[in-house]
């Protein structure tokens, strides 16, 4: 086996989103994560041209966690000529489905409706993908546990190792030639509602970390008192307190959260509607896979019953119409698409409405225009004003702040060779570095989108 091994970052590098690692060795060819571009136009445009790699000669795809982010991008790998296995633990595999079903239904309905009221310069507008080709995508889907180091040549083996985030993330452990590359993927925190504690990796040659809030704390606040204050406020303005919110994860931590501040007779019995088809199929991701979240049956099956899940678009509208004080938890949590544009299109010009963002916004999307208190917003080609109050809970991501990133690293044994920040804007790959470097005094380095590196092995 050659002493290389060739690192292409084809995303997530510089910039937050579209997770996309390529290892070429002499044996196998392997990418690590697959994800699209979210967020600023020029990024999304990315989306729409083809990888710079012979992308037949990949081999194996290895998922870290479900996000779109993370796989939303494989339908399109498929189309360029990969025909290899797609790898991830059986819970991350059921997520990944979801979402891409979900997201190929999304593309297909926007094409469609910018076709029909010619809102797009492109003539016709196009899916990214379709729902065959999400299906396609679908059957090279391959489970494997986590914990169990798993032969894919001579030379090379890899392990995923539990590291919360959302259900079924994982880290990624890759043995070339008795080098360990580790793939941190998007790490979760400690002490969270429904995920258990991150493992930590105890060696690595080659880290690969991400770096989302590299640069930050998350707020020490008291998620349960903030949140009882906004929605009685909400009922005493006789409004809707709408939450944009990510199917996975975020969803079901905020309904455990609602539940439990109901039991605890902090707050009344407000109608609580859940709009999210995606998000209801992630709950029976947690239903079948019991041992990878800390929930009881007992307690799922109360949280689940104490809220309205809206099975169809016309219960949408209904809700919409419903007069009452009530609270819409809906995707997407950006608010890139999904119900909860039809929502806010409706509601964001009244001043008894409240939105409430739950997560990072990334650049360039709605979500963030929102939190830096832009006076309008635009939906389906059309400018609305934007009435409503703007809350944020930073303290409910399910990313890991700097202090909980530093702190998983601190199992490492060894001094790793090379350290890449990846996964995060510049001011917090940026900070980062200079933390790591502080703390570790290990050699550290920030790739940019397309760097190709190659490493002793």
């Amino acid at each position: 086996m050659e002493n290389f091994a060739k690192i292409n970052f084809l995303g997530a590098s510089g910039v937050v989103t579209g997770s996309k690692y390529l290892i070429e060795t002499s044996e196998k060819n392997i990418l690590i994560d697959c994800g699209m571009f979210q967020g600023l136009k020029e990024l999304r445009e990315l989306n729409w041209t083809n990888l710079p790699v012979d992308v037949s000669s990949i081999d194996v795809v290895l998922l870290t966690h479900g996000h779109l982010d993370h796989v939303g991008y494989l339908p399109r790998l498929i189309k360029q000529g990969f025909h290899g296995k797609i790898i991830g633990t059986a819970p991350t595999l059921a997520i990944a489905e979801i979402i891409l079903k979900d997201s190929a239904k999304i593309h297909e309905e926007e094409a469609e409706k910018a076709n029909k009221e010619k809102y797009s310069k492109h003539q016709p507008a196009l899916p990214f993908y379709t729902i065959k080709d999400a299906e396609k995508t679908i059957e090279l889907f391959e489970a494997q546990l986590q914990d169990k180091w798993i032969t894919l040549s001579e030379h090379i083996s890899y392990r995923f190792q539990y590291n919360g985030h959302i259900i079924g993330a994982t880290f990624i452990e890759l043995n070339i030639n008795n080098k360990r590359f580790v793939f941190s993927g998007d790490i979760g925190r400690s002490h969270d509602y429904l995920l258990y504690e991150p493992k930590k990796p105890e060696w690595a040659d080659y880290l690969f970390i991400e770096s989302t809030y590299g640069n930050k704390l998350h707020p020490k606040e008291d998620v349960e008192d903030i949140l009882t204050d906004i929605i009685l406020n909400t009922i005493e303005k006789k409004g809707n307190l709408i939450i944009p919110s990510f199917a996975v994860e975020r969803l079901q931590t905020l309904m455990f959260i609602l539940w439990q501040l109901y039991k605890k007779n902090k707050i009344p019995n407000i109608p609580i509607f859940i709009d999210s088809p995606m998000g209801n199929n992630v709950l029976s991701v947690f239903k079948r896979f019991p041992k990878w979240h800390k929930l009881s049956d007992e307690d799922y099956n109360a949280m689940c019953n104490h809220v309205n899940i809206v099975e169809s678009y016309r219960e949408t509208w209904e809700t919409i119409d419903d007069k009452r004080s009530k609270i819409v938890i809906a995707g997407s949590g950006m608010v890139t698409g999904g119900r909860v544009l039809t929502y806010l299109k409706q509601l964001i010009d009244e001043p008894s409405t409240t939105v409430l963002l739950v997560g990072y916004q990334a650049e360039g999307t709605r979500g963030r225009q929102l939190q830096e208190g832009t006076h309008e917003i635009r939906f389906f080609g059309k400018y609305y004003p934007v009435k409503a109050t703007i809350k944020n809970i930073d303290s409910l991501s399910a990313h890991a702040d700097q202090n909980d990133l530093i702190n998983w690293m601190s199992a490492i044994k060894n001094i790793p060779e090379k350290v890449y920040l990846v996964h995060g804007e510049p001011n917090a790959l940026d900070a980062f570095r200079v933390k790591i470097k502080d703390v570790y005094n290990w050699n550290v380095t920030i790739p940019k989108l397309s760097d190709v590196e190659k490493v002793v092995i």
